[in-house]
């Protein structure tokens, strides 16, 4: 008797997280996801910078590197599939299913780990490019080019604001599918 009614407690007509408030949550976490990898690879598009090293002018942008350039794709990936998923998640709202929601979570879940696995690269070789690594022999090179450090470093946070979205989208997905299988 007890379990029951701790069970009908906490079902899913009676979580705080209603049909109409995952709705929002859903919608407000794919803009701002979109948003920030939007803004991100606009960033990261504008940091170039032309620098002078021992008489020999280099232009630093963030094709010079393969991990940039995996952020970059990695946000304009994300960028495409929050939109497509926003009208997806616009779509499901009239008539959802089990598969649905399933279908949506693993879309979250692959988003988020392309992101994280973007911004893991690039925060690597950006704590080298900023720091060095002397025991290589890797000197710094934001000395040389902190307009481009910066930037690439705004850039960077607001691709890991965009996975925070997603990490919350993922988990909001989960709850959802778990607590249609449990109705």
């Amino acid at each position: 008797m007890a379990v029951e009614t701790a069970a009908a407690k906490y079902s899913s007509s009676s979580w705080p997280w209603s049909k109409k408030r995952f709705f929002v949550a859903q919608i407000t976490l794919r803009i701002l996801a979109t948003a920030f990898s939007l803004a991100a690879v606009s960033l990261m598009i504008t940091s170039t910078e032309t620098v002078l090293v021992f008489l020999v002018q280099m232009k630093v942008t963030y094709s010079s590197s393969s991990a940039w350039r995996f952020l970059f794709g990695a946000n304009i990936v994300t960028c495409i599939l929050s939109v497509l998923s926003l009208i997806f998640v616009c779509l499901i709202s009239r008539s959802a299913s089990h598969m649905k929601y399933f279908l949506l979570f693993l879309h979250d879940m692959v988003t988020m780990v392309l992101l994280i696995s973007g911004c893991a690269a690039a925060s690597a070789i950006g704590y080298v490019g900023k720091y060095g690594e002397l025991k290589m022999g890797w000197g710094a090179v934001c000395g040389f080019a902190p307009k481009f450090c910066n930037r690439s470093t705004i850039s960077l946070v607001l691709s890991y604001l965009a996975f925070l979205c997603y990490m919350g989208l993922t988990i909001l997905s989960a709850h959802k599918l778990v607590s249609r299988a449990t109705e």
